[in-house]
Parts: C-alpha cells; sequence; structure tokens
C-alpha cells in the first residue's frame, strides 16, 4: 500500500518522516512548494525517493485503489476546500483518513459524500503533537471498519504503544479527539495557575526545578509537566513571551456537546473563558499554557512588542 499526504506543513512532514523511517512507501503534496527546499535538506527523504507533487491532479494520479492518503491541513476552510477537490478526483475505494482537527459532524457529512462515490472515509483525530507525528502516533479513528482493517498495518508500524483505537462509526473519531482537547485544556489551565500562584507568591523557586521534582514521581507526573521542564529550561520568567492563549475550536465545540447532553464541565468551560481573557490581560499563566502549546503543538507563541529574536 502506498500512502499519500496532504499538507506536508508541521504534522505532516514529521508524519512522512516517521512512514519513510518505517520503510512504508510516501508521496505527499503540499500547495507550498517550499516544502521542497525541507525535503531536499533532509536524507531521510533522499534515501527513500520520496516523491513530491507540485499538483494535486498528478498527485492522485500516482495514487491507486488500493492506496491511502493521510489529509493534514487545517481544520475550516483549507480542509473542506480540499475534501471537494479530492472528491471529484480520487479513485473508487482509495481511503482518505481526514486526519486534521475537525468538528465531527462535519466528518459524518463528508463521510456520507465519500460513499456516494464509492471512497473510504476514516476520520482521524491526531495527539502528541509533533513530537508523537515523528516518533509514535497516538489516533482515534472512526469510519468503516474495513477500510480501517486495510489501514492498520501502517497504523501498527507508525504508532505508539496501544497508540491507535477504532472508534467505531463516521464521526467517533473526531468526536473522542474532541473530548481529549477540553480535557487537555483543563490539565494545562490547572497547571498555569499553579505555577502562577508560585510566581506570585513570596517565595522564590526555581520553576525548572519544581517541574522536574513534580515530574518526576508525583501524583501529577506527565508530558506536559515534562514539557514545562523545556519551557522554563529557556526561559524561568517567560518575560520575552506575551501571555495570550490562543484557542482552536475543540474545546468550544466540546463544551457546546456538553450543554446539548446536559453534561456538566465546568473546568473545561472555566479553562476556555481564561483563554479569551488572555487576550485582553497579560498573566503569568497565560504565558505558561501559550509555552506549552508552542511545546507539544509547535504553535506561534506571541512576542513581547520589545522583543527582538536572539535578545
Amino acid at each position: 500500500m502506498k500512502i499519500g499526504i496532504v499538507g506536508l506543513g508541521r504534522m505532516g512532514f514529521n508524519l512522512a518522516c516517521n512512514m519513510l523511517e518505517n520503510n512504508i512507501d510516501v508521496v505527499g503534496y503540499d500547495i507550498d512548494h517550499s516544502i521542497m527546499d525541507k525535503i531536499q535538506c533532509n536524507s531521510l527523504f533522499k534515501k527513500r525517493n520520496f516523491m513530491f507533487f507540485h499538483s494535486l491532479v498528478e498527485f492522485v494520479e500516482s495514487l491507486s485503489p488500493t492506496d491511502a492518503l493521510f489529509l493534514l491541513v487545517p481544520h475550516g476552510e483549507e480542509t473542506e476546500k480540499m475534501l471537494e477537490e479530492l472528491l471529484n478526483n480520487l479513485p473508487k475505494n482509495i481511503i482518505v483518513i481526514e486526519a486534521g482537527n475537525s468538528h465531527y459532524k462535519n466528518s459524518q457529512y463528508w463521510y456520507k459524500r465519500y460513499k456516494e462515490k464509492g471512497i473510504y472515509f476514516l476520520d482521524c483525530g491526531t495527539s502528541g503533537g509533533l513530537k508523537g507525528a515523528r516518533h509514535g502516533l497516538c489516533s482515534m479513528i472512526g469510519g468503516d471498519k474495513e477500510a480501517f482493517d486495510r489501514i492498520e498495518p501502517i497504523l501498527k508500524k507508525i504508532s505508539s504503544e496501544n497508540g491507535y483505537l477504532y472508534t467505531g462509526p463516521a464521526g467517533s473519531g473526531h468526536f473522542l479527539k474532541m473530548i481529549h482537547n477540553g480535557i487537555e485544556y483543563g490539565m494545562m489551565q490547572a497547571i498555569a495557575e499553579g505555577f502562577e500562584i508560585l510566581h506570585e507568591s513570596e517565595f522564590e523557586y526555581s520553576y525548572k526545578e519544581v517541574a522536574t521534582l513534580w515530574n518526576s514521581s508525583s501524583v501529577i507526573k506527565s508530558w506536559l509537566m515534562e514539557l514545562m521542564i523545556n519551557v522554563f529550561s529557556e526561559d524561568q520568567s517567560l518575560e520575552n513571551i506575551s501571555g495570550e492563549m490562543h484557542a482552536s475550536g475543540e474545546a468550544k465545540w466540546t463544551i457546546e456537546t456538553a450543554l446539548d447532553l446536559n453534561v456538566p464541565a465546568p473546568v473545561i468551560a472555566l479553562s476556555l473563558m481564561m483563554r479569551n481573557r488572555s487576550l485582553r490581560h497579560d498573566t503569568f499563566a497565560g504565558k505558561v499554557v501559550a509555552s506549552l502549546r508552542h511545546q507539544f503543538g509547535g504553535h506561534a507563541v506571541v512576542k513581547k512588542a520589545n522583543f527582538k529574536e536572539g535578545e
């Protein structure tokens, strides 16, 4: 089976590296042709004779009905546009794996449209950030079981141990990822508030040493705490970044779903409110969350207006 990757940005590029390292035949397409410079500088891509296409038509023509395609473009308008283009060009029986953080209802809509064309559509929520894409994916996959069974041998190679799950019918993969991200919001907010209390207290702590201690054998040991060690190793006071915490939408969808189901979710709801608040007032907690998002997902942080790179 050949794997096509549409979107070779942060996640797509690392996933391509993961696949190539596992001897999977991969081809790629991206509207940003400058990606080719990055590919040419990577020995792994040269060794495996990776093919990058400048044309979507030529990319699609390189795939057969027995292949699969990962779509890794930003959710929203870009994903919708690409899904429409692919729908009209892909061969029957090929598998499309939509691996962005799309709304699960959108996934159900596209599943029906692709099924009408005889094309398999899997909605795949992914976690683990850039590190996971490169060294061991964590994925939650919804759609037809026969399509999942076809792609499972590939998933075994590119995932961490117990790192993938068939979740059931269309939409269930992205629904599970939506809830995952809501939990993530709450966990990051709790960590951020804890460090802000330390920051405002009468005591002087080394935040890197605190994070190292808590990540040793404490109850709150976690990958997020490991990332806090990285954050404070680079900048103990976080003086060089703004405390703006941007939201990508999943927590909002989680809260809306909780309201529809009459399920109380105060921690997740408040964590989203705090992100909205951060856009209006600079806080140390905001700096912590912004730094964490940059660590695991490569999300941009807002630099202070008077800060210049290299200072």
